[in-house]
């Protein structure tokens, strides 16, 4: 009988340990998707919007046009983002149920009730004991934190996305919708504005760090989409670093740093949200190495540019290279992003996204 006592306490103890675990583990999970300003991966926050998205692919896999497919899939963040309290609000009253039960209430869903009612301040069950008041609470506390929690980040959230589509919005007026870098320089070219481009090469390197920041500490904001179908963070990143690199290579204007600076900063901030999804890509290309536009791509692209007056580089098997050896930094990426976040159809870009990968990539890590 002492052995079965024994062996009794010695499973309360266990349970309540389990229970500990289950509440502490929970709550990194909050402060790791809203509250640590660095990219951290959360295995519960990575489950919630990888479940979600399974369900947003099986609605989206029977719809046959874009615009239906991003009607859909301008839900999918948010819904994902909201799904997330009540998941840790589920979880720690679990964890603390099994701390209620192993610390004497009679059963395990009498210690479920009391929890509930402990979780969600409701006081319909009352406790005895110092102990058990002591953990009913700190639920209650734990409760209101998390819930308040996302009420307090979604300012943060939202300005940091205000943020991002204005400079996506403008970009519409320079480079056309959907972005490209050949009409940017064309209508650069039309009010004869070529030597003006350095200004928005820095202003398109805040862009991208300020991107990089946001969407790794808050890497729901990678999956918002734009107010308008036809935009994205992602094909404008790539109307950009395109622009860039065409200017750098093939443009025959004076050499302007601010261009390399901001295909740095470019492709940069499109690795660090790729480490974050866990996209493989080469962190160390090489002159050489292939990338997906194809030399013929590239003609058509310098044939557009010269009927429209730009002036272009007369070595154009030395501009192709110097092309192919900026865009390597960012092609995979690129691509590899714009097939994740389902971005509307662009040159360059989403038109030849990696669609197929997007499970994969959100399962790992």
């Amino acid at each position: 009988m002492d052995w079965l006592m024994i062996a009794g306490i010695g499973g309360r103890v266990v349970v309540f340990g389990l229970g500990v675990w289950l509440v502490l583990r929970t709550l990194v999970s909050a402060t790791v998707s809203f509250v640590l300003p660095r990219s951290a991966p959360d295995p519960i926050t990575r489950l919630v919007f990888l479940v979600i998205r399974r369900l947003f692919d099986l609605r989206t896999s029977r719809v046959r046009t874009y615009a239906a497919r991003d009607r859909a899939m301008a839900l999918y963040a948010p819904i994902s983002l909201l799904a997330l309290p009540p998941v840790w609000l589920m979880l720690v009253g679990l964890g603390f149920a099994a701390m209620f039960w192993a610390s004497g209430v009679e059963s395990p869903a009498a210690a479920f009730k009391v929890s509930g009612s402990s979780l969600l301040t409701l006081g319909f069950a009352p406790v005895d004991g110092l102990g058990t008041t002591l953990l009913a609470f700190i639920e209650a506390s734990i409760g209101l934190v998390l819930v308040a929690l996302l009420i307090a980040y979604l300012p943060t959230m939202y300005a940091a996305f205000a943020r991002r589509e204005t400079a996506v919005t403008m970009l519409e007026v320079r480079a056309g919708s959907p972005p490209s870098a050949i009409e940017m320089f064309l209508r650069y070219q039309r009010i004869r504005n070529l030597t003006e481009l350095g200004d928005l090469w820095a202003t398109w390197e805040v862009w991208f760090a300020d991107v990089e920041e946001s969407h790794t500490s808050l890497a729901a904001l990678a999956f918002f989409r734009s107010p308008q179908p036809d935009r994205s963070w992602v094909t404008a990143a790539g109307a950009i670093l395109d622009a860039a690199a065409l200017a750098a290579s093939t443009l025959d204007i004076p050499h302007d740093p601010r261009a390399d600076l901001c295909i740095r900063a470019g492709y940069v901030a499109l690795h660090r949200i790729s480490d974050f999804f866990g996209i493989p890509y080469n962190a160390t290309p090489q002159l050489g190495d292939p990338i997906s536009i194809t030399r013929a791509e590239y003609d058509a692209a310098c044939a557009e540019l010269a009927a429209g007056n730009v002036p272009l580089k007369a070595d154009r098997e030395q501009a192709w290279r110097d092309f192919m050896g900026w865009r390597v930094n960012y092609d995979t990426s690129l691509l590899a992003l714009a097939g994740l976040t389902m971005a509307p159809y662009a040159m360059w870009s989403s038109d030849r996204g990696l669609r197929p990968t997007r499970s994969k990539i959100l399962q790992k890590r």
